[in-house]
């Protein structure tokens, strides 16, 4: 009588620093315990060194899919064999699939779940964006407004020519820019009274407050913008979002 073939391991994990707080290895280990998807194993690779990579993707047997978070999602990309359109457009990468005799290859799944999380808080209204911060994940959120046709502006703590600097916000600004997008790690727990440099007043009724932030579930941000009548999200769904266009991806 033959044995029963049992279903090869298959692996998956995150690249970031500091990532014990992360979502990922929760939202996909409870995904394979509700699915029966008991071939499947999710782990944290909390590294150091981008180089610890390349070792990661030699010596783990069965790893098929990575995702990228803080400070390695635009760092990433020289490590990589080939790369999405999208995420080449973006230049960042928070998405990685292995194929079987290693070559790895670049997506971004950030910007198709900000797309999507935000979709549903728009109004005629809503012409043009703040995007907080400058790093990876900024340049997705902007890649998505492009896409939505949404003018954006990027504010930074130490702007060049083309950004605005946080001390240039004022009720003028507020007036011309309705949504207002935190991009930046302020906030997160646990230094959760942590918070863009913003006169929260100036926010109204007519403004969407977004936090890519999702621990805690209402950041400082947030809750300022709330209390001035702001319409508020946090990175809660977006996440969700893009973990399910990355299983997509890694199920090719």
């Amino acid at each position: 009588m033959k044995k029963k073939s049992l279903k090869k391991q298959r692996k998956f994990g995150l690249i970031g620093k500091n990532i014990s707080y992360s979502f990922s290895k929760k939202y996909f280990t409870e995904k394979f315990e509700n699915n029966h998807f008991h071939n499947c194993e999710y782990t944290n690779y909390d590294i150091q060194n981008l180089k610890e990579i390349s070792e990661i993707i030699k010596n783990t047997k069965g790893l098929v899919g990575l995702n990228v978070t803080i400070p390695y999602k635009e760092v990433v990309i020289p490590f990589l064999d080939k790369i999405s359109k999208n995420a080449k457009k973006i230049g960042a990468v928070n998405c990685i699939s292995i194929s079987k005799n290693k070559k790895i290859k670049g997506y971004n799944t950030d910007y198709y779940g900000f797309k999507k999380a935000l979709t549903p808080l728009l109004k005629k209204h809503h012409k043009k964006a703040l995007i907080l911060g400058t790093g990876g994940a900024s340049k997705a959120v902007a890649f998505a407004l492009k896409k939505l046709k949404i003018e954006y502006d990027f504010v930074s703590r130490n702007p060049s020519e083309y950004e605005i600097g946080y001390n240039e916000i004022n009720a003028a600004v507020f007036n011309e820019y309705q949504i207002i997008i935190n991009t930046t790690p302020l906030g997160t727990f646990p230094n959760v009274t942590d918070l863009p440099k913003l006169d929260y007043s100036l926010f109204t009724n007519k403004h969407i407050a977004f936090d890519l932030v999702y621990n805690p579930e209402e950041t400082a941000f947030l809750k300022k913008a709330r209390k001035a009548g702001a319409t508020t999200k946090n990175g809660q769904e977006m996440l969700i979002y893009q973990a399910e266009k990355a299983w997509l991806i890694w199920n090719k």
